[in-house]
């Protein structure tokens, strides 16, 4: 039998590391300097976590070319084991990320500003797939790029007594237009 690297337990529940924060955030509109900034994160992010192999990808708003955003760069990092912090949860600290989120699959780190978000995962997992479908949907969709933007300008017109809420409140249409990008998908 050869050796097989037996699978840690994951944490089961959600540990949100400074508790919920108020949202105090508009939307901007798109700024050309996004792409540089994440492109500065993602060396960041490969110098700390060097020579581990590592899939990192823009995702978020601020990906998108001319949909208004949040300014706050999101990317996903996909790792080897999330579970094996050891590995990429220090030297991202130490590139002066912050800890944020832990919960089963994925890590949150941040910066000190919040201004740029770092989500691990698994390298294969779904989420990452799920990301990456919605990022090149709004990309190439216009409609769809509007509605989003929409429901985003509407939703941040209220208040949020923590992020989290805000994101989950984008839930139904983000669903409706990964739907449609799964159609178009299947139809090219």
């Amino acid at each position: 039998m050869k050796n097989r690297k037996l699978p840690r337990p994951d944490v089961t529940t959600v540990e949100l590391i400074g508790g919920p924060e108020r949202v105090e955030v508009a939307l901007h509109s798109y700024d050309d300097r996004w792409p540089d900034v994440y492109q500065t994160h993602r060396r960041r992010i490969e110098a700390a976590l060097a020579p581990t192999r590592v899939e990192i990808e823009h995702i978020g708003s601020t990906s998108v070319p001319g949909l208004a955003a949040k300014p706050i760069i999101d990317i996903v990092v996909a790792v080897e084991d999330t579970t094996a912090e050891e590995d990429y949860l220090a030297p991202l600290i130490a590139a002066g990320y912050e800890l944020r989120v832990r919960e089963p699959g994925r890590r949150l780190v941040r910066t000190p500003a919040r201004d740029v978000h770092v989500h691990l995962y698994e390298r294969g997992d779904h989420a990452v797939e799920e990301y990456l479908l919605l990022r090149d949907h709004l990309r190439a969709n216009a409609a769809d790029r509007a509605l989003y933007e929409s429901t985003k300008r509407t939703l941040l017109s209220g208040q949020w007594e923590d992020m989290n809420d805000y994101a989950d409140a984008k839930t139904d249409v983000i669903l409706a237009i990964k739907a449609r990008a799964r159609a178009a998908r299947g139809a090219s």
